[in-house]
């Protein structure tokens, strides 16, 4: 790394590292080029050499992105997600920059510009994977890039949890648009989706990805050997679960067939058009697994019950999916408690 020359009647010492500015220095004698030379290879190996800001401006961050989605995206589970979100982020302004532009100053431009299209959840998550490709060129690939500029910047505050559970008359709502469906085959695939949603806690995926040779209708159990937090785990299956299935279920189905065949895509666009034809706003699907959760709850579970079922590894993540209505908190305070005595509960 360093190289010692002499030129005329003094010593010139050069510590180099490819992609940065040398440092040089020129000393009396050749004992204190060694020792600076000793002094310097050590501080590089600490904090490293200033980076040649050439470099810096012939690499552009979407280059970076799609490197970063031919390399790393694949091995994800949400590769179809961060995939489209990499689009947009190499589609965009940010996306144009240098390397030597990519600073806490355009990264907090690009923050609030996106604020003002999308929600706060999901410039957080295009800050992440941002976030993660300036950490990967920099630490796998070698790219000139010192500190990582969006640490520096203030992230949206997380939004908050949705509350959203089926009011009245929603669910036969539901029911009925899927009979509606133009074709009976789909409105029938898509009314089993929904109630093994809301009768599992199954997420979107989960339930897409079943086989049937994961299902044991005598155990009344599912399991599922890829989940979104990376933990196997095995789903008991309610009296009703059990029917949708043995209804769902041919005689001479293979074991590797998927339960539902449907891609999530095709899923996605059903929901839409359903919630449109039963005249229900802002329902995702996902709230199916909220309300299958709640239910969990008021039918007597225990917590650890339902983090089994639904897969929560941490209880404070289960209670932003819990949405007890208080309503049904007040009938049961109701049956519990004893009539009143002397003016004062019994």
């Amino acid at each position: 790394m360093a190289s010692i020359r002499r030129r005329g009647d003094r010593w010139q010492v050069q510590v180099r590292r490819r992609g940065h500015y040398p440092l040089t220095r020129t000393f009396r004698t050749r004992e204190n080029a060694e020792v600076w030379a000793r002094q310097m290879e050590a501080e590089v190996d600490r904090t490293g050499l200033p980076f040649d800001p050439r470099q810096r401006n012939n690499i552009t961050l979407s280059s970076l992105l799609t490197r970063y989605e031919a390399e790393i995206t694949p091995t994800k589970r949400g590769a179809f997600q961060e995939r489209y979100r990499i689009h947009q982020l190499t589609d965009s302004r940010i996306g144009s920059l240098a390397l030597a532009q990519v600073t806490p100053a355009n990264l907090a431009r690009f923050r609030d510009e996106r604020l003002e299209c999308v929600s706060p959840a999901t410039v957080r998550r295009e800050l992440a994977i941002l976030s993660h490709v300036l950490e990967t060129a920099r630490r796998d690939w070698s790219v000139p890039i010192g500190d990582n500029p969006l640490k520096l910047i203030e992230l949206p505050k997380p939004s908050q949890p949705r509350a959203r559970r089926l009011a009245g008359g929603e669910w036969d709502r539901l029911m009925n648009g899927c009979s509606q469906s133009r074709y009976k085959a789909a409105g029938i695939r898509l009314a089993t989706v929904i109630e093994l949603a809301t009768e599992t806690a199954m997420r979107r995926g989960e339930i897409l990805a079943g086989r049937w040779k994961h299902i044991n209708l005598d155990a009344r159990t599912w399991y599922l050997p890829q989940t979104k937090n990376g933990h196997a785990r095995t789903v008991p299956l309610s009296p009703r679960a059990v029917a949708i299935l043995m209804t769902a279920k041919c005689p001479d189905i293979e074991p590797e067939s998927p339960v539902i065949g449907m891609s999530a895509n095709a899923l996605r666009l059903a929901w839409e058009r359903l919630c449109k034809r039963a005249g229900i706003e802002d329902l995702h699907f996902h709230d199916l697994r909220h309300e299958a959760i709640s239910r969990f709850f008021e039918g007597g579970l225990s917590v650890s019950e339902v983090a089994a079922i639904s897969g929560h590894r941490d209880f404070r993540m289960l209670a932003r999916y819990t949405h007890l209505r208080a309503e049904d908190i007040a009938q049961k305070l109701a049956k519990s408690c004893h009539p009143l005595v002397d003016g004062r509960w019994d």
